[in-house]
């Protein structure tokens, strides 16, 4: 048995986490040098703002005078990320970090799903400061699904368990088949070609089928659908083959010696990361470029 843990706007979260001003107003957090939304609240949905939409064009719009945009700080959100898995490390029998906001639970032998499960957003909410969703299911596929499933209901209890065949049943016919985990949307539009528009309509699929249009991977995501567990829980993250430090400067540098220092500085947080997973570096590549837009 399977649950995900996912940070509910959690870039976001961790502001509002070190500046309780922010809670319950629409928030966004920018991408490298102030680009595009990478992170909203639900306050700042309701104004219609999207996920990667430059904020330059997106703030001109009328009505968004009340959202307030913040530069990312992504040292302040690993570090969140940490306090998150350490929490959750005290609470469940193991974890497995998927992102720096999701992360999966082995619930193997818990025998009250769903009052470990809000004992967990308890604990995040109170120790992590981190709002959450929990979804539960038998397999990752399931779970992540529930987990998503959790997030669309806004006033619900934050949880979802599909732990159980007459669970799924129920959830199955109303959820889109591009909610799956793994269904991208290539995919989606082969199986809408079909006819296939709920997680229902693809578990009731012949196998082969499935396999025939989705190759091996649609077959294994077919298969989690159905309860059978075919993506193992891993508590050791696969090796990294490599690591990159990169930032977009706010303002044209013209200063060699400016320069040099941001490199200086951008390679020791680099030092820092490989001494962090135990790495050693083979090789390394040093490259700065100059904005393509600007003639």
């Amino acid at each position: 048995m399977f649950g995900l843990v996912d940070g509910n706007s959690f870039y976001c979260s961790c502001e509002r986490a070190f500046d309780p001003t922010l809670r319950g107003k629409p928030l966004v957090v920018l991408s490298n040098n102030d680009g595009c939304i990478i992170a909203r609240t639900q306050e700042a949905k309701d104004h219609g703002l999207k996920m990667g939409e430059p904020w330059h064009i997106a703030s001109k719009r009328p009505g968004l005078e009340p959202v307030i945009w913040m530069s990312s700080n992504y040292a302040l959100y690993g570090d969140m990320s940490r306090r998150m898995y350490e929490v959750l490390s005290a609470s469940a029998p193991a974890v497995e970090p998927y992102s720096i906001d999701e992360m999966f639970l082995d619930l193997t032998g818990v025998s009250d799903l769903a009052a470990l499960a809000h004992d967990i957003r308890d604990r995040v909410r109170r120790i992590a400061k981190i709002p959450t969703c929990v979804g539960i299911g038998p397999t990752k596929t399931i779970a992540k699904l529930a987990n998503k499933a959790a997030k669309s209901y806004r006033t619900g209890s934050g949880i979802c368990d599909l732990s159980t065949e007459d669970a799924r049943h129920a959830a199955y016919p109303g959820i889109a088949i591009s909610d799956i985990w793994g269904v991208g949307p290539a995919a989606a539009a082969k199986l809408g070609a079909r006819g296939v528009s709920s997680v229902a309509d693809f578990v009731a699929m012949p196998r082969d089928e499935v396999r025939g249009l989705l190759t091996v991977v649609g077959a294994r995501t077919h298969a989690e659908l159905l309860g059978v567990s075919c993506i193992p829980f891993s508590q050791t993250p696969p090796t990294r083959k490599s690591l990159a430090v990169t930032r977009s400067f706010g303002r044209a540098v013209t200063d060699r010696r400016e320069l040099e220092q941001a490199i200086a500085s951008y390679a020791t947080r680099a030092a820092e990361k490989l001494r962090r997973h135990g790495l050693v570096a083979t090789a390394m590549q040093v490259f700065v470029r100059t904005n393509e837009f600007n003639k």
